[in-house]
C-alpha cells in the first residue's frame, strides 16, 4: 500500500426505511463525517442516506462520482484520483454492504489495482444475516443472485441447486424482483422436493421483518404475502 495515498472506505448503509443508528455502529457516522467525496449508486438516495446518518453535515460539500449501469466503465480509474492526492474516498451501498451483490467491486477491484487501501466498515448484509437466522448450513453456502425468468429454465436451475445442496450439504441462496416475490415461493414449492427446507428472509433489520424456515411442503400451507417486499431466499435439502 502507499502511505501517502487516501484510503478507499466500504460504508454500508441500512436495509429500508430505519434509524440508521439502530443498525450501523458509530464508526460510520464517524467516517461519513470526515468524508465528503463518495462513489454512489444514485445521488439523490446517496444525499439522503448521509444526511440521515449524519444531519449536520454540509450537502453541498459532498462530491459525488455516479456508479450505476450508466456508467461508463472508462471512467472508474478517475474516481479513485482523489485517494492518489491523499484524500479519503466513500464507496456507499444503495442498501448493505458495498461490494457484495452489488456494483461497487469494480471499484474495489480497481483500488487494490493501484495499492490504495480498503478499509470495509461493519454493518447490515441481508445474505450473511438470512444465512445466520436461517439454521442452514452457515460452513457451506452460495448467493446464486437471479434465476433464469424462463419457465423451464428456472426449473431445471432449481433442481440443479437442490441436488448440489444435497450431493454437497451446501444452503443455496437467492434473490428475487420483488413484485414476483409469491411467485416465486410458489415455483419453489413446486419444484423443489417436498422436504428441502426454503427459509424465507423478509425485510431483514425492518419493524415488519419476517424470517422463517420451513419444508416445501410446509410452505405449501402457509399464506404469507411477500410482494414488494425486499426478500432472501434459501434452500437445503439434507
Amino acid at each position: 500500500m502507499n502511505d501517502t495515498f487516501g484510503k478507499l472506505y466500504l460504508i454500508p448503509t441500512t436495509l429500508g426505511d430505519t434509524e440508521p443508528l439502530n443498525v450501523l455502529p458509530l464508526t460510520v457516522k464517524r467516517i461519513i463525517d470526515q468524508i465528503d467525496i463518495y462513489i454512489v449508486e444514485n445521488e439523490k438516495t446517496a444525499r439522503r442516506d448521509i444526511k440521515k446518518i449524519c444531519p449536520d453535515k454540509k450537502q453541498q460539500s459532498l462530491k459525488l462520482f455516479p456508479l450505476n449501469k450508466f456508467t461508463d466503465i472508462a471512467e472508474l480509474p478517475s474516481y479513485l484520483e482523489p485517494c492518489k492526492n491523499g484524500l479519503n474516498v466513500g464507496l456507499l451501498s444503495e442498501a448493505g454492504c458495498p461490494g457484495v451483490a452489488d456494483p461497487g467491486a469494480d471499484i474495489v477491484k480497481i483500488a487494490h489495482q493501484n495499492n490504495i487501501k480498503v478499509v470495509p466498515l461493519v454493518g447490515p448484509s441481508s445474505i450473511i444475516m438470512a444465512m445466520m437466522s436461517s439454521g442452514m448450513n452457515g460452513q457451506s453456502f452460495a448467493f446464486n443472485g437471479y434465476l433464469p425468468i424462463d419457465k423451464q429454465e428456472r426449473k431445471a436451475e432449481l433442481k440443479r441447486l437442490e441436488r448440489l445442496s444435497f450431493e454437497q450439504n451446501q444452503s443455496q441462496l437467492f434473490i428475487e424482483t420483488p413484485y414476483r416475490n409469491n411467485k416465486f415461493l410458489e415455483d419453489l414449492c413446486a419444484t423443489l422436493n417436498s422436504n428441502t427446507e426454503i427459509c424465507v428472509a423478509c425485510d431483514i433489520t425492518l419493524p415488519s421483518e419476517y424470517i422463517k424456515t420451513m419444508s416445501a411442503n410446509d410452505w405449501k400451507k402457509n399464506n404469507v404475502d411477500l410482494h414488494k417486499r425486499p426478500t432472501l431466499f434459501i434452500i437445503h435439502k439434507s
